[in-house]
């Protein structure tokens, strides 16, 4: 069965009321925002998203988040140029909505649902770009019983790899507007 989110279009806050609201890591936040940079050609392809009218935007984030502090600037930058009408609906206030977006069976943020305006789920981006997720994929496949006494420094390790992916810089911010075209292309 197709996922909707008719119910919660227009229920979220925009992108600057989520960016003046932060209480945590605004700085961060900030920093990777003014430090993106447009690669022209995928610059012209979000511009053109402006002549469509059928698009969507939740995106499911919480400002405590690591990956939404370093990816939602980037897809704030993607929304911003695209017209696309976007929303953030912080997580903890929709646990319904987070509860069908579940990651490998686990609430992660943040999760970009791109909706028509039916509110049909065309498709979704996140919690990471894919090469960052890869490890937390494995890890997760390797480590099922959460339980187990080296669960936690095997997760730190998994952690400290996921980092070194995203790398010091904002090389990871053309990768997640790579990801977000191509699954914006399909639909």
């Amino acid at each position: 069965m197709s996922k909707n989110v008719a119910a919660k279009l227009n229920k979220g806050i925009s992108p600057q009321q989520f960016r003046d609201s932060m209480q945590k890591n605004k700085e961060a936040f900030e920093d990777w925002y003014e430090r993106f940079e447009w690669n022209e050609d995928d610059r012209v392809f979000f511009e053109s998203l402006n002549n469509r009218d059928d698009l969507r935007c939740l995106i499911l984030a919480a400002e405590w988040c690591g990956d939404v502090v370093r990816n939602v600037p980037v897809v704030f930058r993607a929304m911003e140029v695209s017209g696309i009408p976007t929303e953030v609906l912080i997580m903890e206030e929709h646990l319904d909505t987070m509860d069908e977006f579940l990651t490998m069976g686990g609430r992660a943020i943040p999760i970009v649902i791109f909706a028509d305006t039916g509110g049909h789920v065309l498709g979704q981006w996140g919690p990471r770009p894919k090469h960052v997720q890869e490890v937390m994929t494995q890890f997760k496949l390797n480590n099922p019983d959460r339980e187990a006494p080296d669960y936690q420094e095997k997760l730190a390790e998994t952690r400290k790899e996921m980092m070194r992916r995203y790398g010091e810089g904002t090389d990871y911010q053309a990768v997640i507007i790579k990801e977000l075209r191509s699954l914006l292309e399909s639909f």
